[in-house]
């Protein structure tokens, strides 16, 4: 199995399933009120902290308080999804299912443009990644891999800044909404760029721990069965 690459899935399965519960939670205070369509703003009026704290989402549902309670729930199915199964036989099939799910019963929209991602990488916790073998040079494979840790927390941080953002508008030291705005899609657009390298710096951890090293577990087999002939 590969650690590395598990690793990284749960923690940012866990990231979005947190966002999905925070989505929740705010469409639940709304209380029982026609969405009034499927795209809708997950914190109310009354609930609303800065200008831009809409929280966009899309849902089926047409009530935020059924809203609500099932983004929570999806998003709670999530988290312990990826933190104790997605590794298991059909782990990946079902950590997509749930994605979608949370998707169209109002856990955001923004995670759409991650969850393919973390889905795709799911499917490799089991396989080799023997084409990075191939892509990656022998020299860059173990420095690489060492900061596969480092840009999971930097990756996981960008969105945890960036839903802190998103949902009360608070950065120290500016007071201005337009900058808390543009610091908010800072976070996100370095995540984008950051949450790839990561994935790759997890593909060459495992890679370096796994099948850099079969060759010499083999050639020392051989040797071995030399020696008692």
């Amino acid at each position: 199995m590969n650690n590395a690459t598990k690793t990284i899935v749960a923690a940012l399965g866990t990231i979005f399933g947190l966002s999905g519960m925070n989505h929740g939670l705010f469409e639940f205070l709304q209380g029982i009120v026609p969405t009034g369509g499927l795209l809708i703003s997950a914190i109310g009026e009354s609930h609303k902290m800065w200008p831009h704290g809409d929280e966009m989402a899309f849902t089926l549902i047409p009530n935020f308080l059924i809203t609500g309670i099932a983004a929570v729930i999806v998003g709670l199915a999530l988290i312990i999804w990826s933190l104790g199964f997605v590794h298991r036989k059909h782990g990946p099939a079902v950590l997509l299912l749930l994605f979608i799910l949370l998707f169209l019963v109002g856990g955001g929209v923004a995670q759409i443009l991650f969850f393919p991602w973390i889905w795709l990488v799911s499917t490799r916790i089991h396989q080799p990644p023997s084409r990075w073998q191939k892509i990656l040079p022998v020299k860059l494979r173990k420095p690489l891999g060492k900061a596969w840790l480092g840009s999971l927390i930097l990756c996981a941080a960008l969105w945890v800044v960036a839903l802190v953002i998103a949902t009360t508008g608070f950065v120290p030291g500016a007071s201005n909404p337009e900058t808390a705005l543009s610091i908010m899609f800072i976070s996100l657009v370095l995540q984008i760029v950051i949450m790839p390298l990561t994935f790759i710096a997890g593909f060459a951890h495992d890679l370096a721990a796994g099948v850099d090293r079969v060759p010499a577990e083999t050639f020392a087999r051989q040797g071995i069965q030399k020696a008692a002939l």
